[in-house]
């Protein structure tokens, strides 16, 4: 089977904007009872001075919207809000915490341009990531207290410095660490996302030969091979990777302004050090000759009164 890479944005906004595969992606990384999903497109936001929260979305992160209801097991109907961010590059924390803190909007903050307090349900969080944490190896956690391992439900005691820095209450996915295994519901739906077996050198498209024994499974399936074979996806896949080939460049370039001022400033740390040490130098050189000289003068005062 040929099915479109669920990686680009263009692909995993069409297969999110199925509704059936919305309710079977959320439900089964959150491993909850959810019962109902309903997308909900970015809100412009204002705090309390009436100004505009800025919540525009870079090329580095995309980001899609839903609020969900979920039975708890006490049988109660909650609903919360959930964002799903995918970046496909490393992100520095400090931005990447940037980014959501402009998100991170509480009751007291919310309000809309007439300046009426507008509701908020409680925020969880999915971030699938194209990069790889440094210290935990799992492709799926959940992160609260405790750091759980959503594949064996083990907990995870290793520290990672990017995990501490997110919230409370949020999912990640590596992608890069998805490993093709099939043993739960939630192997089976990453498999989709793992980055290998692509028909060419572009990485739009990739065969997929899992065996699927899962109707839900099956439906995702359906769609991603939709993708694949609607025109219109495959041109903003290609317009996509293009400006993500402009972005990267964009970044090597800051990156490469980046070490040469880096390289400069070591330049002229090295020459201010040179510098000090010529003048350490001459400060101990007039030291040795005064002491010197002060020693012959001693020596010679000492003869004349000999």
């Amino acid at each position: 089977m040929i099915i479109a890479n669920p990686i680009y944005d263009t692909v995993f906004k069409q297969l999110l904007s199925n509704n059936e595969v919305a309710h079977i992606f959320i439900s089964t990384i959150l491993q909850e009872n959810v019962v109902e999903v309903a997308p909900k497109p970015f809100e412009i936001i204002f705090d309390k001075e009436g100004k505009e929260i800025d919540q525009s979305i870079s090329v580095a992160i995309f980001q899609l919207d839903f609020v969900a209801t979920i039975k708890t097991e006490s049988g109660e109907l909650k609903k919360v809000f959930i964002e799903i961010q995918k970046t496909r590059k490393f992100i520095n924390h400090l931005r990447f915490r940037n980014y959501n803190r402009r998100l991170n909007i509480t009751d007291e903050d919310v309000y809309d341009a007439g300046g009426n307090k507008k509701e908020s349900l409680p925020i969880i969080k999915i971030y699938l990531f194209g990069f790889e944490l440094k210290n935990i190896k799992a492709p799926a956690i959940k992160v609260g207290h405790e750091i759980i391992d959503l594949i064996t439900q083990k907990i995870i005691t290793v520290k990672d410095e990017f995990i501490e820095k997110l919230n409370q209450g949020c999912y990640v996915v590596q992608i890069s660490r998805i490993d093709g295994k099939l043993q739960t519901k939630l192997e089976k739906l990453l498999t989709f996302f793992e980055q290998d077996y692509f028909v060419d050198e572009t990485g739009d498209i990739k065969e997929y030969n899992y065996p699927i024994d899962d109707a839900d499974i099956n439906l995702v399936a359906d769609a991603l091979r939709l993708a694949y074979t609607d025109q219109d996806s495959r041109r903003r896949m290609e317009a996509e990777r293009e400006s993500f080939r402009v972005f990267n460049l964009a970044v090597e370039e800051e990156s490469k302004g980046i070490k040469e001022k880096l390289v400069e400033k070591d330049k002229i740390i090295e020459e201010k050090e040179r510098a000090l040490e010529l003048e350490r130098k001459a400060r101990e050189d007039a030291d040795n000759a005064l002491a010197q000289s002060l020693r012959e003068i001693a020596e010679l005062k000492a003869k004349l009164k000999g």
